[in-house]
């Protein structure tokens, strides 16, 4: 058996090589999934040449091209986790194919099932069981993200950042595409699929940006969102007032999920909560259930500044990240207070 190889902070070495750009298109089902991917790369030339090794766990090759031209199996290594191109020596495009299976992944890391949804989690190296990348918080590029389903089984599809298009296809199916222009770790993406309704809002910035805010739930769930939909204008009013940090994509999105392994994770642009951390209604919610909500829609919504656009150089740094955010999401319940069922005043600059 394979060990995991012990990381030490003493270790540490910047990429050998940056990846700039990543297109990716999903084919989503809940049996098996594939994925698209094409990484623009160049080697970081503050660093020595070192050969292009990318992460990957398991993922089943299906397609493999370098600047257009298909790799045959003495083109690439494929073992233990990593794929290595000796080939890759300037600034190219890599381009995979992978087949994965959301329904068997209980790790619920990288692309799983849950309850008829497909969502993601990624922190700290989920994002390698979706397809090969260089899995490391320092190594961020910008995005491109399509999604394709069926529309029955899975009629909304989000991903990160700004919705640029959406298409109907043939045999039932359809696809939405959107585009994160802020450079983002991977540890960051995500995508939810599946049968949803929200509770939404438009509001205006202070810097004048129009958003689209919206929390996203199973229909049945939809009624007991409307706090959380509250809580998190109320922190964005808030960054804009004290901290002076404006929101900078055109929506924000939030997914009530029943199966995840955290309270909530910070993707940008698609947040994925705990349901705990987002449903209450005043018939069965107590007042530490409405304190923990607003403090947790907070929380990951600070994170999109200390955290997604200033971030992490490694994960031996995770509490820097995390202490700033908690330091933000104090302060914010200590000088907003807390309104409880009702809702509160929300001011704008």
């Amino acid at each position: 058996m394979n060990e995991t190889p012990i990381a030490r902070l003493a270790d540490y070495q910047p990429p050998a090589w940056r990846v700039r750009h990543v297109d990716i298109a999903f084919d989503l089902d809940l049996d098996a999934s594939e994925v698209d991917c094409t990484l623009s790369l160049e080697p970081d030339p503050d660093q020595p040449l070192a050969e292009l090794v990318l992460d990957g766990e398991d993922l089943e090759l299906l397609a493999i091209q370098l600047d257009g031209v298909p790799l045959d199996a003495d083109g690439y290594g494929h073992a233990n986790g990593r794929l290595v191109i000796p080939a890759a020596r300037a600034a190219c495009r890599l381009r995979t194919r992978v087949r994965i299976h959301p329904s068997r992944n209980t790790r619920l890391e990288g692309l799983y099932a849950s309850r008829g949804l497909l969502l993601t989690q990624c922190e700290a190296e989920g994002f390698r069981r979706i397809t090969f990348f260089t899995d490391r918080p320092d190594v961020m590029p910008t995005w491109h993200i399509t999604l394709r389903a069926e529309r029955a089984r899975f009629p909304v599809l989000l991903g990160n950042g700004n919705p640029l298009d959406t298409e109907t296809l043939a045999d039932g199916r359809h696809q939405a595409v959107w585009e994160n222009p802020h450079p983002t770790p991977c540890y960051l993406f995500a995508l939810v699929a599946g049968t949803l309704d929200s509770v939404s809002r438009d509001i205006v910035t202070g810097d004048g940006r129009p958003v689209r805010l919206a929390v996203w739930a199973t229909p049945d769930d939809v009624p007991r969102c409307g706090f959380a939909l509250d809580a998190l204008e109320r922190a964005l009013r808030w960054d804009e007032q004290r901290f002076g940090r404006y929101y900078d994509l055109s929506q924000f999105n939030i997914l009530a999920a029943q199966d995840f392994t955290m309270g909530a994770m910070e993707n940008k642009g698609l947040n994925i909560f705990n349901a705990r951390f987002i449903l209450a209604d005043q018939d069965t919610a107590t007042d530490a259930d409405y304190l923990g909500i607003e403090s947790v829609i907070g929380h990951e919504y600070f994170h999109n500044w200390s955290g997604n656009r200033v971030t992490l150089r490694d994960w031996f740094q995770l509490s820097l990240k995390e202490g700033l955010t908690v330091f933000r999401d104090q302060e914010f319940r200590t000088r907003c207070g807390h309104p409880s069922i009702a809702r509160s005043t929300i001011s704008t600059p």
